[in-house]
């Protein structure tokens, strides 16, 4: 009787042949040949920032080509960076939270009571601007830590605790301004400051704001930040896999907290950028910036899912509904169609950041 580990002479000679058989050939590790649509999924995984610039890119051709000239002079290009100068510097905010895969609903909020504390400090208590100025940012940042303290010390999801804050945030800032705008007369006469960032200048026929070069600048600290610095490469392994994350000796915690933290002092600015914006305090300003913000984040190419995507993304994404709406309306197509075009934007980009983060074979 053969024992049950012992080979028999039929599995003997099963494994003469298989040797036989594969006399000769070598292990490959060639990679196979991949399809055109692979090669797009793979390029577009590793280059986030691809996709929403190509956007850009066909999107201004395709205006060029229906508006005409109109859509190219440097006035009307540089009255796009304008108008998109709020909702990107919120984006920026958006996108910090976003990469550590929360989503931040209180930023408009945020940017709103800040405006009313600087407005209110500098032309109601005669303040000096750059103090007033100052309790602005104090005041994005204590937002911005109440909303990181939620989420990771009481363990409230991003969504449920930024919800809360909103509501909160817009209810304190109707209560300290009693409802109330501060004309812009008073701010130029009293703290014209707040109005710097709404000085214009001019360069080879555009028209461009301080407050856009702002923007503009704290776009490459942000993402000198992220790219070069080990806070930045904390956030997006926090948002990638916290778990893992903390196994490596990264205090998840207070990598959350801290960005929520940045993320209220940039919705600070964004509130002085406001003020000169428009000139004036509005109680009622930025309800739904909270919402474009989102909106720039996503068509940019970050991933709702967090720990990948690109700040300049973000930018290019604010670009592209600015291009849109700038051109649309250019072309004469009312107001409801172009918010239903950027609502089709949304559904595209979510449905192409799907289609990248799945694992290529």
């Amino acid at each position: 009787m053969t024992h049950p580990n012992q080979s028999g002479p039929r599995n003997v000679a099963a494994h003469e042949q298989a040797a036989e058989t594969s006399a000769g050939q070598v292990a490959r590790f060639e990679e196979e040949a991949l399809s055109l649509g692979r090669r797009l999924h793979r390029f577009f995984h590793a280059n986030p920032t691809a996709a929403p610039a190509l956007v850009l890119v066909v999107s201004v051709l395709a205006f060029m080509l229906l508006v005409g000239e109109r859509f190219l002079a440097p006035f009307n290009l540089s009255l796009v960076l304008q108008q998109v100068t709020i909702i990107a510097t919120l984006g920026i905010a958006q996108t910090l939270i976003i990469l550590t895969m929360g989503i931040d609903l209180s930023v408009g909020a945020i940017m709103v009571l800040s405006s009313v504390v600087m407005g209110r400090m500098a032309i109601d208590f005669g303040l000096p601007p750059s103090l007033a100025l100052a309790l602005g940012l104090l005041t994005g940042a204590t937002c911005g830590l109440l909303n990181g303290t939620l989420v990771t010390r009481l363990k409230l999801p991003p969504f449920i605790a930024t919800l809360g804050t909103w509501n909160i945030f817009f209810a304190l800032n109707l209560w300290y301004s009693k409802s109330e705008a501060i004309r812009s007369q008073d701010i130029e006469s009293t703290a014209p400051l707040l109005q710097w960032g709404g000085t214009a200048f001019e360069l080879f026929g555009a028209r461009f704001t301080y407050g856009s070069i702002i923007m503009v600048l704290l776009f490459c600290a942000v993402w000198y930040a992220l790219n070069w610095t080990a806070w930045g490469r904390h956030v997006y392994a926090t948002g990638d896999d916290k778990d893992a994350a903390e196994l490596a000796g990264i205090r998840t915690r207070r990598v959350l907290l801290s960005v929520y933290i940045v993320a209220g002092i940039i919705c600070a600015i964004g509130a002085w950028l406001l003020i000169g914006r428009t000139g004036s305090v509005s109680p009622q300003a930025g309800y739904t910036a909270n919402l474009d913000s989102i909106t720039a984040v996503v068509i940019g190419g970050t991933s709702l899912f967090g720990g990948r995507g690109s700040i300049f993304g973000t930018l290019i994404g604010a670009l592209i509904v600015g291009v849109f709406r700038n051109g649309l309306a250019l072309a004469g197509v009312d107001v409801l169609w172009q918010e239903f075009t950027v609502g089709m934007l949304i559904i595209v980009a979510v449905t192409t950041d799907q289609w990248i983060r799945r694992v290529s074979a």
